[in-house]
């Protein structure tokens, strides 16, 4: 048996096909991690202790052209047991969730943050440090430039919130235009093209969506994808 990663595979070509064309020294950035809070028992207490945090990095990859992220992703199926925990326990098909950045990434940014890093490191005699993970570290927080203002609505547990409540809020502060939808687990993701906001609302829209009371993180977030798993549900947009 292998773990299951892209569960919908045509929510997942059509997010690709949305996907802002690649630049010159761009990339996409993606992580695919395992979530403890995706495996609970019934009365909320972890189903699977062995993993110690709530966002632990399973793999990370860079895609250089978005039509070849299908077949990297697929190579991340592997055979249940090979992603494990640093205490040698089986990672469970339900803690895992694969999440992007949907702003492109900017490699020639990157590689000099690297260089800095790296000066850094060596002028601090520093050890048990990995030149991948720093090179991968770096290429996540070099933005290359803004497709999208992301903003994470992430509902209380003991209330749901429908997009028949949350479109009204976003619309009347925004408009229609330039504002996808995201379905996750917990919530939305709303990712607004800020390049596409009406005049009228160019001033204010960001100062007025984050007036809504669950919104957690706003910005340049990593999201999850759709079509792929994210704790067995599958993220996708809604209109």
């Amino acid at each position: 048996m292998n773990y299951s990663i892209i569960k919908d595979e045509k929510l997942f070509k059509d997010f690709l096909n949305w996907l802002p064309e690649l630049k010159e020294d761009e990339c996409y950035y993606l992580c695919l991690f395992a979530r403890s809070k995706y495996a609970k028992n019934e009365d909320g207490s972890n189903k699977f202790p062995h993993i110690k945090t709530d966002k632990a990095q399973l793999k990370r990859i860079t895609v250089h052209k978005k039509s070849l992220m299908f077949e990297k992703v697929k190579q991340m199926e592997c055979k249940f047991g090979a992603y494990k925990t640093k205490d040698g326990e089986d990672i469970p098909q339900e803690a895992l969730a694969l999440y992007i950045t949907p702003n492109p990434r900017n490699q020639r940014k990157a590689m000099f943050n690297l260089i800095k890093r790296i000066a850094d490191i060596q002028i601090a005699n520093a050890t048990g440090y990995n030149i991948h993970a720093e090179a991968m570290s770096a290429i996540q927080k070099s933005k290359s430039r803004t497709c999208f203002v992301d903003f994470d609505v992430d509902f209380p547990e003991d209330k749901s919130i429908d997009l028949v409540e949350l479109k009204p809020f976003i619309e009347e502060r925004i408009g229609k235009v330039g504002i996808s939808y995201l379905r996750t687990r917990g919530g939305y993701h709303v990712l607004v093209n800020p390049d596409k906001i009406e005049l009228q609302y160019q001033k204010s829209w960001y100062k007025e969506i984050i007036k809504h009371p669950f919104i957690d993180i706003k910005g340049d977030c990593m999201i999850p994808v759709p079509g792929a798993t994210q704790g067995n549900f599958i993220p996708h947009f809604e209109n």
